[in-house]
């Protein structure tokens, strides 16, 4: 399957520049459009290193992406202790997806005894679906910290700045993709380059939903919205969208909402 928390970060006192800065005309919608391909892009590059730096033999060797496709996508709250994914949660993740396949690909992970399915729909890790994500876990620690070396300030800022955006969010989200995912797993001691990856990755949701909502007030379905053409009409649903996302992002100030724009563009990848 493919994917489509307080911060641990030390306190660090709002950034409020001067009036030029917060004159740019940067409130939280707009943001909200502006950050997401840059959170897209970010989130991309460090699955896709963890994917070439390791985690394609690790999955080989569980089995390959039938056995570890849903404990990848859903890493962050499988890996937590009790942690488990329900039906209507499922449903909302794979939301774009056709629901008969992914009930073969579940069916599949769950014959390599990766899964473990409930009689309500829902599912959780095994032991061996935990001992993969423990290893993800630790590629993902040295991918990025490999992919973002030379990066550890902009990458820590990073970490404290969405983890206050990602507390405002939980806060306020309701059932959905979103609440599914958030808050995502993160032990004591877990890396910067990884609380920055799946704080990124958990994030993502907050939009799909945004957009889910976007549409479905405007008479569209999933199928509907995909094919889509570009025009007033799919502009206004992404500007609805953006106006939809934008309120965890509110919890920045105008000028550290600019500097989370700048550390994302000057991450490698």
């Amino acid at each position: 399957m493919r994917e489509t928390v307080p911060g641990r970060g030390a306190a660090r006192p709002p950034v409020r520049p001067p009036g030029p800065v917060d004159g740019v005309g940067l409130p939280p919608h707009r943001f909200a459009g502006l950050v997401a391909p840059a959170v897209d892009r970010t989130f991309v590059a460090g699955m896709l290193a963890g994917r070439d730096g390791g985690g394609a033999e690790l999955s080989s060797r569980y089995g390959g992406p039938a056995a570890t496709g849903v404990l990848v996508e859903f890493r962050t709250r499988l890996a937590a202790p009790g942690g488990t994914v329900d039906a209507p949660g499922f449903a909302a993740v794979t939301r774009y997806r056709d629901p008969a396949a992914l009930r073969r690909a579940l069916d599949k992970q769950v014959a390599y005894g990766m899964v473990q399915r409930f009689p309500d729909g829902g599912f959780c890790a095994t032991e061996r679906g935990l001992a993969f994500l423990a290893e993800l876990f630790g590629v993902h620690a040295e991918v990025t910290e490999e992919l973002w070396a030379g990066h550890d300030e902009r990458v820590e800022r990073l970490v404290s700045a969405l983890g206050r955006v990602l507390a405002h969010a939980v806060i306020s989200a309701g059932p959905g993709a979103f609440a599914t995912m958030a808050p995502p797993h993160e032990p004591d001691g877990t890396p910067p380059g990884v609380l920055l990856l799946n704080r990124l990755g958990t994030l993502r949701y907050h939009r799909a939903d945004a957009h889910a909502e976007a549409w479905t007030a405007a008479g569209h379905t999933a199928a509907s919205v995909a094919g889509l053409p570009a025009g007033p009409e799919r502009l206004a649903i992404e500007q609805e969208t953006d106006r939809r996302a934008a309120g965890p992002w509110a919890v920045l100030a105008a000028g550290e909402r600019l500097e989370l724009l700048a550390d994302l563009a000057a991450l490698p990848g």
